[in-house]
């Protein structure tokens, strides 16, 4: 059964209101780094179902999406039962990629937890591999899309990860002539 997205996405999507749980509790006393995922998990399935790639997607026609890369940044703790909104904006797709980048916002104070870039891929469970996406679904992700490219672009997107050279090292480096 084909979907049709809504004549408009609120850009950026936000998901339902979640709770840190007990169980999610860690010995430092937060919520442990796996848990966000989960967060961030729930609320890309909920924003992607509104352009039809939710579990009837999966049943009614054999396809899925899969995560194929994350970049997470951790930064504020969340502890036992905050509660907290996920964002999602649609930041570009093609015929078989989804990128977007999402947001962990504690839902009565609106600080940002942690941030998170995916890059997922468009699967036909029946073969396993890589698929494009049916133009129904295409068609629902430029909607998407189109609302969400009014937003700015989030700085942290594309960010690299490492530890930066303290300026004296890069200034011997220089002086020796040595490139690295």
């Amino acid at each position: 059964m084909k979907k049709r997205a809504p004549i408009f996405f609120f850009a950026p999507f936000v998901s339902s209101t979640m709770r840190v749980e007990p169980a999610w509790i860690d010995y430092n006393g937060h919520m442990n780094m796996a848990y966000y995922h989960v967060l961030f998990d729930r609320a890309v399935e909920e924003g992607f179902n509104l352009v039809g790639l939710g579990q009837d997607y999966l049943e009614e026609r054999k396809a899925s999406y899969f995560a194929a890369e994350v970049h997470t940044l951790y930064r504020r703790e969340l502890k036992i039962n905050d509660t907290v909104r996920v964002t999602l904006q649609l930041i570009d797709f093609d015929e078989k990629r989804l990128h977007f980048y999402m947001e962990i916002r504690h839902a009565a104070e609106g600080w940002v937890a942690a941030t998170m870039e995916g890059l997922s891929l468009h699967m036909d469970m029946e073969a396993r591999k890589v698929s494009p996406f049916p133009d129904d679904i295409a068609a629902n992700l430029a909607v998407m899309k189109a609302a969400h490219s009014r937003l700015p672009r989030p700085q942290a997107l594309g960010r690299i990860m490492g530890i930066p050279a303290r300026k004296e090292a890069r200034e011997a480096l220089l002086a020796s002539g040595t490139r690295h």
